[in-house]
């Protein structure tokens, strides 16, 4: 079986099987739309959306078309970050291809603001909106690994979890993130950093093909010999130039068996930390990926430190590997231990700090220098009212091996992700938390180079543009091809025009 035919068949069908009867012909023609709604365009501007579109619109569809009080909108709206509260005017819910077809054409024909959800790990809430179309790919997922080809084909709305799953079955891998519950798409086309990243390559290094619904309705095949363009674009552009309907990813044949987990420590060794981890990290194999936080809970509870492993080399040299560690003192707690890989890809779900009201700034560092250590613990702050967290995200590698106009990422030299994350409690004003992260943040980044794209919150265009570097030139030409009219603008967004 080819990969159009899965994706076009067999991804489609066991999602709609997947669902109650009822569901799918509640959600189609059998429930009337009862009158025209205000919605608001990509420029800001009030529009009506009469009934009788609406309804032709739902005629359409095999999947759902929600409006405000319907069965499911307000759990379709919602995103991770649950400060993010935005009421889309209508969102559709597509079981395959030809309802997210329908879909875009419909926004841009109307030239609706547009979000697109996959897992919506956005933390700024990119992939949710305040009165425009909302596309929640929640209904189409589903992932295929092929063993002999070493392949896997993942329909866009699929979530990580779920391509760790069906490529460990058979003794296969690729990078896939952190936390099992994020989106595939949104992961992989602005980067995809990840525990097997500085061994295989960043996410979207992995992408072999990708099928896409562009602006204009049309689905297109991008890879090596077909829409090459557009196939180097999505590699580090984002959701720029379309929604990516499925991925065909490259698989690497990897044991099942890790050795990974967290030694925590008190907050007061963080500076003697900083520094072990920084050398630590720096002179890792390319089998092994560390990360380090500083973390200071809610309620004013003690403050510690952790550093958190994942080493995917041979079983007999792990001890080696992490000895460094072993000689940092006892600690608060160990958790370190040969593991199964899929487990520890969801070790984190619960933790991410970006499950509550939550604000992100973040940047890419080349080297620990020692002031920059002094202005992380200098300004790194507990406050019973929030939860403060800053961490190091290990890059580097295989990374660093892919020529920087290979694909749309620019930032090949980077080694590691450096970010600082408040979290507050949703009955709680978030405006001082918010205000000492931007001051925090301040004396920091200086010391980055560049941004993660998937991270990119409210900077200002310029920034988010300089940001694609030397790629932004071809950019901007793929986006006046295949978005001319930005209906994709709720990214890190590359403008069509200057």
């Amino acid at each position: 079986m080819d990969r159009r035919h899965f994706l076009a068949s067999s991804v489609a069908a066991a999602v709609a099987v997947s669902l109650p009867f009822g569901r799918l012909l509640a959600a189609g023609r059998s429930v009337p739309v009862a009158a025209d709604i205000a919605a608001v365009t990509g420029g800001g501007a009030t529009v009506t959306l009469e009934k009788a579109a609406l309804q032709e619109l739902r005629d359409s569809l095999r999947g759902a078309l929600l409006f405000a009080g319907d069965p499911g909108y307000d759990e379709a709206r919602r995103v991770l970050n649950e400060s993010i509260n935005r009421h889309p005017a209508l969102i559709v819910q597509p079981t395959g291809v030809a309802d997210i077809r329908s879909a875009v054409t419909f926004a841009r024909e109307r030239e609706l603001l547009l979000a697109v959800k996959c897992g919506g790990h956005s933390t700024s809430g990119k992939s949710t909106c305040e009165g425009g179309m909302q596309i929640d790919l929640s209904r189409y997922r589903g992932v295929r690994a092929d063993p002999v080809s070493r392949r896997a084909y993942a329909a866009g709305g699929s979530l990580l979890g779920e391509l760790d799953h069906e490529a460990m079955a058979f003794g296969l891998v690729t990078t896939a993130g952190t936390v099992s519950h994020t989106g595939i798409g949104g992961l992989t086309l602005g980067g995809g950093f990840g525990r097997l990243a500085r061994r295989f390559g960043l996410a979207l290094d992995n992408v072999r093909a990708v099928d896409i619904v562009t602006a204009d309705g049309r689905l297109l095949h991008a890879g090596a010999r077909e829409n090459k363009d557009l196939y180097w674009g999505v590699r580090g552009g984002g959701g720029n130039f379309g929604i990516v309907t499925g991925f065909d990813f490259g698989l690497h044949p990897m044991q099942s068996q890790v050795t990974g987990g967290d030694m925590i420590f008190p907050i007061a060794r963080a500076r003697e930390l900083l520094e072990f981890y920084g050398d630590f990290s720096t002179n890792a194999p390319d089998e092994l990926y560390a990360d380090c936080f500083m973390a200071a809970p809610i309620g004013g509870k003690p403050g510690v430190f952790g550093i958190s492993v994942c080493y995917s080399g041979p079983a007999e040299q792990a001890e080696q590997v992490l000895a460094p560690l072993r000689k940092l003192g006892t600690p608060i707690a160990d958790t370190i231990k040969t593991q199964d890989y899929v487990a520890i890809q969801r070790s984190s779900d619960r933790t991410d700090p970006r499950n509550e009201g939550a604000y992100m700034k973040e940047g890419f560092i080349h080297d620990f220098q020692g002031s920059m250590v002094s202005k992380l613990l200098d300004g790194f702050q507990q406050d019973p009212g929030r939860g403060t967290v800053v961490y190091f995200q290990h890059a580097g590698g295989a990374i660093n091996r892919v020529a920087p106009e290979a694909t749309a990422f620019a930032h090949r030299e980077v080694r590691h992700g450096m970010f600082s994350v408040v979290s507050w409690k949703l009955d709680s004003d978030p405006a001082p938390h918010i205000r000492y992260v931007k001051d925090y943040w301040a004396t920091l980044d200086p010391y980055t180079r560049g941004h993660y794209t998937n991270s990119i919150g409210d900077e200002p265009q310029k920034l988010v543009s300089d940001n694609y570097g030397i790629a932004l030139p071809r950019l901007r030409q793929l986006k006046k091809k295949y978005d001319p009219g930005n209906l994709f603008r709720l990214n890190a967004n590359i403008e069509p025009s200057v």
